[in-house]
Parts: structure tokens; C-alpha cells; sequence
């Protein structure tokens, strides 16, 4: 099972994985950790990150980016409309009212989605974590913005399903960089004691957003979150592009937002300028060559210019601070650290102003750009069963407050009720009773849309189906449960009428069903919403029952509760009194209820099945065309490597036909790549580089012998040198081979004789063979003959000698002192572990002319 995070940025994407015991960023093909949320678009294929970006000038109507807070939103929305006049390529409105791309791909007008946008970026994240993990990717946790709507967050979780993917989780930034921090941390404090508190701010390239965590061993609780979706790094980046943009038109008399590849480059090197003055306080240059109109353009910039260039934006950082303190109720004094992330943190006077609104300085520990996928990484590890990691619960919030509206059976009123306040806990489900006759109907929008960096306040609405009166003709009582899942995202997940039913006192009721109804989980709350009576109608009577921190809900007294009493009571009776009569038994019975869900935001599952068609048919075309021009890549380095080693070393190798022959082949394979060749089919390439290798693989081949020949000659020339000392050895009765057979050794010197033959005469052949013809005797034939003296000699030559008896035991065989309990060599072999001892017994007699010697004395 794959354990991945996904970050996607806003301009730059991370992906990290579980390896080896711990968080790993892993790169993509370009060896770099980040990549790029831009897609390009061409006749023949799409190109995704790196690729992308360095085509965003020259292709500019066909490269995406930019496009990720158009997810959830309808082409009219007013942020949509003002951010198309910044942007070089098209959005159009969908058939659904959504936002949609208008590019041409494959020669011919398409419009994608922007989930189906998000979903190619998935696709090049996917497989860069496939090529690292050497395995398929399908789990994954994938991090948004905490600012994000449910309409918004589903659009992203559409995103997922159309590559495939399977995210376990949509993880907020912020708590994503939580986790991160926390749970590598030994000092935390045990869950009884006081919390840590620690404030985390990250301001990236669109948005700015802060968090207040408390913190202790195995927890994390979100208290406090807030935002502003308009600033970021791109807001800096544009007031050092309108500064330039007016000297340049006074300077050189250039328009340059009427270009817009022109207004992309300045974009490009004033993000550039401004990375470079956070760390220079000088005056810093700006130099771009063949700007417009052919002209080059210069200026300059330093620090103290930048700062009031963006004195305004400096000074709404402080807002969202003060919020969150506000949110999470706490003071300055209480906040034990500050930890800031996000590329546009790196601003000296960014950071000075977070610094001194919490009078204290700010930390750095985590890695700027990637915490938030290593969070992601390690969320997954968590959900993940194929790891295992530390316990650590991770508590998130509610983003905006959540409210439930819906209408009496007479239409006479609406019942309103907020079921998730801002900064709830979250996931969080809670139970909600309703009386009623028949099906009814739950609007959920946010209660403040004030606070919503969205225009549009719904949420959707449910209708709870199938409910019908009573036996009796009174109302149905219904359980709504409603919650905030793991994405954040509000939803009706299940519905039931209740249905009391009574049971003759010998049959035992349903337990089961009670506990249904009875016992929720920690994170469960009841609430009554019961319109019994008309005259409650207009307000729903509801309370909680719970607090969702508790770890469970107390259970309510059931019937089968008083029955049990009373037969408790009655054991403690006297046998002398009659019994009591039984009473019936309530059994209740839950049936379950479907819910229709009609969300702001949700895709047609025949729209959804669409787009995982066409993005699988894109995939596969992507891999044709890669393998494409992986094929003419191949030709056309064959014919530059081998041109340059034909004027090299392996010149004399080719004959002065071949050589004319081939030199010629190359120089029109050369020709024909820019020509006709430009645009072939694979096939076409394979078999041009199959016509090449048919001339140069010969050549090659011979230069490759005449290099290693010497070597292989040599090594062999060394063993036969080898093995005739040995044979030497022999001849002159060397104590060494003494012990080896005659018949042996000669086979070792017929061996030798052999291949001593053998090389000389290939030798000879070979010295009298011209180097552009094919080789009289091959590396492979030497490497044979080489194993071959081996395998015959070897076993030959290392035979271990025979043990000698020493002279001590051969004198006491002699002499008839000895028994069969001695150390010695039987008709069966040498005795094992013998027993060696200074007492003789049995038949065994000591020797009488034995002297007795002390070890000592010597």
C-alpha cells in the first residue's frame, strides 16, 4: 500500500512519501523536489510541470496556471471574472455553469474543466511518486487551503477520482504543517497537563493563512484558524511589475501590459528581483534582453524601495493575526512558539512584522516549501494499516459555522438551527430528531456569509424519503445524523424512523437496534429538533445533549432497563408473595431512511465517467508520444555520437569504403531529422536507427575487441604462467605437489600444451589481421579458453595433502602401547571427539617403563 502526500500549490506542487522509517521529498525527472502547476498543451501531447513552465512565454495561449481557486466556482462568479484579464489563455463557461479552459490540443479546440486541470497536475505528481516508490500509487492524502468551502473541496476530491487516485483524506495546509511539527516532538506535555501552544503562519504564493495549535504527547488540537485569500507572494511580485511597467513606458516608451508574453517575462524576473532583495539589501539590477519591440530594457531596485512599495499590504498582515488570538482566546503571553513556512515568509519584513506582533522571534525549524506535504505524507501513514506510526490524534476545526434550515408539514414557518459554530471540532456527527408525517426536506448553508471568501452561502439540500404516519396516525420520529467528515465537508449522512414495537415478556428485545440509537461515538451529539406539536413548529425545540469532547454519550434509560429493575426488585422479594404479573417489553426498531443529496457543487456521474475516459485516452497518448520521440531522440543521437568517434577512435577501424559508405548515411539521416523526418511515426525512427546499427554496429564491435583483447590475453598468459610453475614445481619433486597423482598432472600439462598453442597461434593470426577487418580470434573465445585451463587445472593443482601420523603415536603402535580408546584412525575412520584421559581401565595397562614428568619444571 502507497503511503503519499500531495501538496498543490498554488504555482508549485511537492510530493512526499513514507520510505525507510521516515518523510521523504522525492524529486521529479528534472532532479528537482518541486514542480510546477502548469500544463501546456500541443499538437500532439501534453506537457505537465517543469516542461510546462519553460513554455508558459513562447506557448503562452495554451499553458494553464493559475487555476486553482477556480475549483467549486460558476464561471460568473466576480473572482473568476477579474482574474481572466491577468491570464493568457481562455476560460470559457461550462455546460454546468462551471469554470472551463478553451485551448487547442492535438490540433483541433477542446475545453477542459478545471478539475480535469487539477486532475493532469495529479497525473505528473502520481507518477513522479510511482518512480521513486518503484510500485502504483492509488492512496494519498492531498492538502487545500483551510479557507475552502465544501463546494470547493468536493471539486477537488472530483479532481482525485479522475486520475484514480484514492485520497484517504483532504487535509487542511495549516494542520498538515501541525502535524508535521508535532509529531516529531519529545517534550510535549502528558494530556493532563497545560498544552503548548503554538501559532503557525504561512503566506504562500495566493494566500495567507494562520493557525493556533495546542499541543500535547499524542494530540493535536486546531483552536484557531483565519485567513486572507488575497494576499500572498504574487501581490508583492505585482507591485515591483506595476513599478517597472511605469518606468519602462516613461523610459523607452513601451507598452507593456498590451503584450502579454512581455508581461510574463517581466512577471518572471521581478519574482526573481524580489527573492534576490531579501537577501540584498543593495541596489539590485534588472537587464532583459529583447523585451519588446526588439528593445532591451533595464532598471533597478533595493530593499528600502520594495518596503514602500508595499507598505500597504505590509500593514493587513497584522488582521489575520489578531483574529485568530481572538478566536482562540488567548493572549501573546500564552503562545510558547512561532512557526512561519511559505515561500513569501522569506520577505525581511514580512517576517519582522510577524515577529513583532507575538514579541518574540519567529522559528524556522520546519522546511518552508515542503512541510506541508511531508504533514500530508505522514496523515497518510497514519490512515495507512501497512505502517506503523506513532499514535497522534489530530483534532481540525470548522472553517465557517454551519446552519440547518427547514420547513414545517403545514408551511407555515422555517426552523432554524446552527449545527457546527466556526472553529468546532472536527470530523464531528451529530443526531438530530424530527417528528413528521412524510418526507421533508434540510437546507445547510454557512450561517455568516460575511466571513466566506466565496459568493455563494448553500450548501445544498437533502430530502429525507419514504416517512409515513404512524399505526396510530401520529408522527414518525426521525434521526438525522448529520456531520462534517474527515474533508471537512458537511454532509446528511444517514437518516431512520424509529419504531417502538412491544414484545410478550418471554422474548428478549433487540439490544442491538437500542445501541444503534442509544450510543454514539466520541465525536457524536445528539440533538432534538421535535415538532411534535404545531405551536412549536416555528422554532424546533432542540438541545444538546453532549459535548462532542466528551468520550461518550451517557445512555438514555430504556425500557429493557426498567424491565431489569424490576426484576431485581422482585429476587429481593419474599418466595411467600405472589408474583408480580409480567410487563411487556418495548423493542425498538430503526429503518433505515434514503436520503437525496442536491449539492451547490457536484458533478453528473456521467460527466465524472466522461472525464476519467478522456483523461485515460490522454495518458495513453502522452506515453505514444513520448515513445515517439524517445525513438527519434535515439537517431538522432546515434548519428552525433557516432560522427564524432568516426573522426576518433574508431576512424581506423572502418574500412576507407565502409567509412565513405557510412559518413555519408549519417550526414542524410541528419539531413532528413530536420526535413521530412521532422514529424514520423515510431516505426519510421526504429527503423532508420535499425539501417544505422547495421554499419556501425560491425565497427563498434571491432573497436570494443581491440580494446579488451589485450586485457583478456594477458590474463590468460598470467594463468598459464601460473600453472607451469606449479607443473615446474612437480617436476622437481616439491614437497608442495608431492602428494599429487602422476595421471593428473598430466592431464595438467596436456592442458597447458593445448592452450599455450592456442594463443600463440591466434596471436599470430591476429597481428597479421588489418584492424578494419573482422577479428581472427573474439574476447568471447579467450574468456572460453581462460575458464576452460581453469576449471581442468584448479581442482588439480589445490588437492589438500593426505594427514601424516607423527612420529610420537607411530612409536607407541610400535612399542604395543596403545588401546582402541586412543586417539586414532579406525577401519571406519577417524574417531570423533575422543575421550582423552590420564587413567587407563579395562584391557588398557599403563606402561611400566612410563616416567612421571612435572610441567612444571619445564
Amino acid at each position: 500500500m502507497s503511503v503519499v502526500g500531495f501538496d498543490l500549490g498554488f504555482q508549485n506542487c511537492h510530493v512526499a512519501i513514507a520510505r525507510g522509517g521516515g518523510i521523504e521529498t522525492v524529486a521529479n525527472e528534472f532532479s528537482d523536489r518541486c514542480t510546477p502547476a502548469v500544463i501546456s498543451f500541443g499538437s500532439k501531447n501534453r506537457t505537465i510541470g517543469v516542461a510546462a513552465k519553460n513554455q508558459q512565454i513562447t506557448h503562452a495561449d495554451n499553458t494553464v496556471y493559475n487555476f486553482k481557486r477556480f475549483h467549486g466556482r460558476s464561471f460568473s462568479d466576480p473572482f473568476v471574472q477579474l482574474a481572466r484579464d491577468s491570464l493568457s489563455y481562455n476560460l470559457v463557461p461550462m455546460k454546468n455553469g462551471g469554470v472551463g479552459v478553451k485551448v487547442m490540443y492535438m490540433d483541433e479546440e477542446h475545453t477542459f474543466s478545471v478539475e480535469q486541470i487539477t486532475a493532469m497536475l495529479l497525473s505528473k505528481l502520481k507518477e513522479t511518486a510511482e518512480n521513486n516508490l518503484k510500485k502504483p500509487v492509488t492512496d494519498c492524502v492531498i492538502s487545500v487551503p483551510s479557507f475552502f468551502t465544501d463546494a470547493e473541496r468536493r471539486s477537488v476530491l472530483h479532481a482525485t477520482q479522475i486520475v484514480g487516485l484514492n485520497c484517504l483524506r483532504l487535509l487542511n495546509d495549516m494542520t498538515a504543517v501541525a502535524l508535521n511539527y508535532g509529531i516529531y516532538k519529545q517534550d510535549l506535555p502528558a494530556p493532563e497537563e497545560k498544552p503548548k501552544i503554538v501559532v503557525f503562519v504561512d503566506m504562500g504564493h495566493s494566500a495567507f493563512q494562520v493557525s493556533v495549535c495546542a499541543f500535547n504527547k499524542g494530540r493535536l488540537k486546531v483552536i484557531g484558524s483565519s485567513f486572507d485569500p488575497t494576499l500572498g507572494g504574487r501581490n508583492f511580485d505585482e507591485k515591483i511589475v506595476e513599478y517597472f511597467c511605469s518606468e519602462f513606458k516613461a523610459k523607452y516608451g513601451l507598452d507593456i501590459r498590451s503584450r502579454i508574453r512581455a508581461l510574463l517575462r517581466l512577471h518572471q524576473e521581478c519574482e526573481k528581483l524580489k527573492k534576490l532583495m531579501s537577501s540584498n539589501s543593495t541596489d539590485l539590477p534588472l537587464n532583459i534582453e529583447c523585451f519588446m519591440n526588439d528593445r532591451d530594457v533595464s532598471g533597478k531596485m533595493n530593499r528600502s524601495q520594495f518596503e514602500e512599495l508595499c507598505a500597504d499590504l505590509l500593514q493587513i498582515i497584522e488582521a489575520p493575526l489578531r483574529s485568530v488570538m481572538e478566536q482562540a482566546q488567548i493572549r501573546v503571553e500564552d503562545v510558547n512558539a512561532v512557526e512561519i513556512i511559505g515561500g513569501a515568509t522569506r520577505i525581511p519584513s514580512v517576517k519582522e512584522r510577524i515577529s513583532k506582533f507575538f514579541g518574540k522571534d519567529v522559528s524556522t525549524t520546519l522546511i518552508a516549501d515542503e512541510a506541508v506535504a511531508r504533514g500530508c505524507a505522514l496523515q497518510c501513514a497514519i490512515l495507512s494499516p501497512a505502517f506503523k506510526v506513532r499514535e497522534f490524534s489530530v483534532t481540525d476545526v470548522v472553517p465557517f459555522s454551519i446552519s440547518l434550515k427547514w420547513t414545517t408539514e403545514a408551511d407555515e414557518a422555517e426552523g432554524v438551527c446552527e449545527v457546527f459554530s466556526k472553529n468546532h471540532a472536527a470530523p464531528f456527527s451529530k443526531v438530530l430528531t424530527f417528528y413528521r408525517k412524510g418526507s421533508f426536506q434540510l437546507q445547510a448553508f454557512y450561517s455568516d456569509p460575511s466571513t466566506l471568501p466565496y459568493p455563494e452561502a448553500k450548501i445544498g439540500h437533502f430530502v429525507v424519503q419514504n416517512i409515513a404516519a404512524t399505526k396510530d396516525g401520529d408522527k414518525a420520529k426521525v434521526k438525522v445524523k448529520v456531520c462534517v467528515n474527515t474533508h471537512i465537508i458537511f454532509t446528511v449522512s444517514t437518516a431512520s424512523v424509529v419504531e417502538p414495537m412491544e414484545l410478550d415478556a418471554s422474548e428478549s428485545p433487540s439490544v442491538e437496534s437500542d445501541m444503534d440509537l442509544q450510543y454514539m461515538t466520541h465525536s457524536d451529539s445528539v440533538v432534538h429538533a421535535n415538532n411534535r406539536q404545531e405551536s412549536n413548529e416555528a422554532g424546533a425545540q432542540s438541545q444538546t445533549k453532549t459535548d462532542g469532547d466528551q468520550n461518550s454519550l451517557p445512555p438514555e434509560k430504556t425500557s429493557e432497563e426498567d424491565t431489569m429493575t424490576n426484576i431485581e426488585k422482585g429476587n429481593d422479594k419474599k418466595s411467600d408473595q405472589p408474583p408480580e404479573p409480567k410487563k411487556a417489553k418495548i423493542k425498538v426498531k430503526n429503518i433505515e431512511l434514503p436520503v437525496e443529496a442536491n449539492l451547490v457543487w457536484q458533478l453528473e456521474k456521467d460527466l465524472l465517467n466522461m472525464y476519467i475516459e478522456n483523461e485515460g485516452k490522454m495518458i495513453m497518448q502522452d506515453k505514444l508520444e513520448k515513445d515517439r520521440n524517445d525513438a527519434k531522440n535515439a537517431v538522432e543521437e546515434y548519428v552525433y555520437d557516432f560522427r564524432d568517434k568516426l573522426s576518433g577512435p574508431y576512424g581506423k577501424f572502418a574500412g576507407e569504403k565502409d567509412l565513405s559508405r557510412f559518413s555519408k548515411l549519417l550526414t542524410d539521416t541528419e539531413e532528413w531529422l530536420y526535413e521530412e523526418g521532422e514529424d514520423q511515426a515510431k516505426e519510421v525512427y526504429l527503423n532508420k536507427l535499425d539501417e544505422l546499427q547495421k554499419l556501425g554496429t560491425p565497427i563498434e564491435a571491432r573497436y570494443q575487441e581491440a580494446d579488451e583483447r589485450p586485457q583478456l590475453l594477458e590474463k590468460l598468459s598470467q594463468k598459464l604462467q601460473y600453472y607451469s610453475n606449479i607443473l615446474e614445481d612437480y617436476r622437481n619433486q616439491s614437497e608442495t605437489y608431492n602428494h599429487i597423482d602422476v595421471l593428473e598432472m598430466e592431464k595438467v600439462e596436456k592442458c597447458l600444451s593445448e592452450t599455450i598453442n592456442w594463443m600463440n597461434n591466434a596471436v599470430n593470426a591476429q597481428s597479421k589481421q588489418p584492424l578494419h577487418n573482422d577479428p581472427v580470434v573474439r574476447t568471447k573465445e579467450i574468456k572460453s579458453k581462460t575458464k576452460l585451463l581453469d576449471d581442468i587445472c584448479n581442482p588439480i593443482v589445490t588437492q589438500p595433502k593426505p594427514k601424516i601420523e607423527s612420529p610420537k603415536e607411530e612409536e607407541k603402535m610400535l612399542n604395543g602401547d596403545h588401546c582402541h580408546h586412543s586417539e586414532m584412525e579406525s577401519a571406519e575412520g577417524p574417531i570423533k571427539n575422543p575421550v582423552k584421559t590420564s587413567q587407563h581401565n579395562g584391557d588398557c595397562h599403563p606402561n611400566e617403563n612410563t616416567t612421571t614428568m612435572d610441567a612444571d619444571n619445564f
